[in-house]
């Protein structure tokens, strides 16, 4: 729990300013970081410069009261959890809030145990359901991002990408002779192909920056963020001769490779899928015209 009070983040949201300043005392003598707002309004205002952990909101405020506050959280700060408090309890009862999205509701005045049970116990479930989400994420084999995770990046990226005006570059990696080589030495074997082409992805490409994903069988991607086509083609001839400079068998690798610029003249969704339908094509055309290549479509 330590590590989570270093890094835990707590927003105060109380239209009072000496209960402001009270709760951001007990909070800090928790050991968590704390900001505050006077309202709703400066709340979302303190949101959108902060990555918050938690929001702990009086329910009645004027302008905007604790609920709509807690609405316009759930929609727009997916990450941030909420807790309501209030000193009228015939107001509003517990199962409304947590039906309405809070993570718990806290009466007043607050006490300083009863606070402290509450944060611990929310930042524990704030730390299982991001554990939870990231083997959601994850490939058990490689430990790659799966394309569960590819389909949640791949939007992002070029939204990203679009938006700040740099190039972003799809590749897509298929193993050449996989089923033969399976078929030949059994699938301890071949898992131990694609557990190996996981580790070259990541040892050949930067760490925190490009993003590498399997996306099932012996298909892979990787998107390569402020590139250029030379770079993402380099990058991907370290990938194709790292593995196999392993000689697994007959095994090869078939990469395709095309920028992502948005044609703003088609709707986004079908744009990204026409960028990952170019990427397939390179990838068959590496492997059609004799395997073990690189075809970029730039």
């Amino acid at each position: 729990m330590e590590n989570q009070k270093d890094t835990g983040k707590i927003l105060v949201v109380d239209d009072d300013g000496p209960v402001r300043l009270t709760l951001k005392a007990m909070i800090t003598s928790l050991g968590y970081q704390c900001l505050v707002a006077e309202g709703g309004r400066e709340a979302l205002e303190v949101l959108a410069e902060n990555a918050v952990d938690v929001v702990l909101s009086d329910i009645v405020m004027p302008k905007m009261d604790g609920l709509e506050l807690l609405k316009k959280i759930r929609k727009s700060h997916t990450n941030t959890d909420v807790i309501i408090a209030t000193g009228f309890s015939g107001k509003v009862n517990y199962a409304e809030v947590i039906n309405a999205g809070a993570m718990d509701f806290i009466k007043k005045p607050i006490d300083l145990a009863e606070l402290e049970a509450k944060l611990a116990r929310g930042f524990r479930e704030r730390a299982l359901i991001r554990r939870l989400e990231q083997m959601s994420l994850s490939d058990g084999l490689t430990h790659l991002w799966n394309r569960r995770a590819f389909d949640q990046r791949f939007p992002r990226e070029v939204e990203r990408a679009n938006r700040q005006g740099y190039q972003l570059f799809l590749a897509i990696i298929d193993v050449d002779n996989f089923k033969e080589f399976n078929d030949t030495y059994g699938h301890q074997e071949g898992d131990q192909v694609l557990f190996t082409l996981g580790q070259v992805a990541l040892d050949c490409t930067r760490a925190n920056v490009d993003m590498c994903f399997r996306l099932g069988g012996d298909e892979f991607a990787v998107l390569l963020p402020q590139t250029t086509s030379d770079q993402a083609q380099e990058v991907m001839k370290r990938v194709l001769h790292r593995f196999n400079e392993h000689q697994f068998g007959n095994t090869t690798l078939s990469i395709g490779i095309v920028p992502c610029r948005r044609n703003m003249d088609v709707p986004v969704a079908e744009d990204e899928e026409m960028m990952k339908t170019r990427a397939d094509q390179a990838m068959y055309d590496a492997k059609n015209s004799g395997r073990n290549r690189i075809v970029c479509r730039d």
